[in-house]
């Protein structure tokens, strides 16, 4: 692999907290390091529009602290093709990038992963997604600050329907996972958690609900992860009342509201950790791989294994927990 003198840093796919705190990470490692370091706006996108603008450690001053991404990001058809990788890396070239750093998820990898193979460009992935469903780590950047978020929001909805006698249907983020969902849920002391890993039929959870009913709960709240079977908050809350009717029910959709934030002092860290250490694998020789937080340690994960094994678990103390802790 040639040497590496100046290194590309972008943000891909969702946008996540933490991401800021990132990419002050690996301008100021990379600069600390002898590098130039170049900003790639808009993903992906940026690279074919020539996006780039030099970075200097005042380029990332008082960002750790913001949600979002000033890199900014995008979807890119183009590049999902041949023809567009072609001319992203052509642009990167004249560039003069030798290297990239990329945060972001698993799309996010696999743009990475192809562009490398295919012309020899060394790449370090973050794993920056709210969703914490990445093998190789064990949390994602903006996962914990989205969590804190749902819990506030939680505690908030809480309160109007002790006032009320009210049953809150509440619907998180997570398409494919329930990490927000049953974390936020045990933090937050819902009667119940609906997850996309676990199906739970309508009439388990009327007869989870009558059996606090009977106990003479005045309000309860339900969370409900976005991609859980029975489809969705408001569809479950439909068939709910269509049987039960003790508690007058409500539906809130908590929504994007889980990607903006300030990022929680654990995700600050955790990007500063992973931003520090993607720098230092490129400069190493090491290409093609994820870094991530094993214990509280850092290691790297090859990209097709990070990308390609969909064997992350929930916590199955975490899901007894959720059940026995809310009778």
């Amino acid at each position: 692999m040639s040497v590496i003198n100046k290194i590309g840093v972008f943000t891909s796919g969702g946008d996540a907290p933490g991401m800021n705190a990132c990419i002050r990470a690996v301008v100021r490692t990379g600069l600390y390091l002898g590098k130039q370091m170049v900003g790639i706006h808009q993903g992906y996108q940026g690279m074919i529009d020539k996006k780039f603008s030099n970075m200097d450690s005042k380029s990332v001053a008082h960002i750790i602290q913001q949600g979002g991404t000033i890199l900014k990001t995008a979807r890119c058809m183009e590049f999902r093709t041949p023809e567009g990788r072609a001319l992203a890396y052509k642009n990167l070239k004249e560039e003069g990038i030798d290297a990239l750093v990329a945060i972001g998820g698993d799309g996010t990898f696999t743009g990475a992963e192809l562009l490398s193979r295919e012309y020899d460009m060394p790449v370090m992935c973050v794993p920056g997604t709210i969703d914490n469903d990445l093998y190789g780590t064990d949390f994602t950047l903006g996962y914990d600050t989205a969590t804190n978020t749902v819990i506030e929001a939680i505690d908030k909805i809480r309160d109007t329907a002790a006032s009320h006698d009210r049953l809150f249907f509440v619907e998180v983020m997570g398409r494919d996972s329930g990490c927000i969902a049953l974390r936020a849920g045990v933090a937050a002391g819902a009667e119940a958690i609906l997850l996309p890993e676990k199906e739970t039929g309508i009439d388990d959870l009327i007869e989870k609900l009558e059996a606090g009913a009977d106990q003479h709960k005045t309000s309860s709240i339900v969370i409900i992860a976005e991609g859980e079977k029975n489809g969705g908050a408001y569809n479950v809350a439909k068939h709910v009342k269509e049987k039960f009717n003790f508690y007058d029910i409500k539906v809130t959709i908590l929504g994007h509201l889980q990607r903006g934030g300030t990022p929680s002092s654990f995700d600050r860290i955790l990007a500063s950790r992973m931003g520090y250490a993607a720098v230092n694998a490129l400069i190493a020789g090491e290409t093609r791989k994820m870094v991530g937080l094993q214990g509280n340690a850092m290691h790297l994960t090859e990209l097709t294994e990070a990308i390609n094994n969909h064997s992350f678990k929930l916590e199955d103390d975490l899901m007894e927990m959720s059940y026995i802790l809310s009778l």
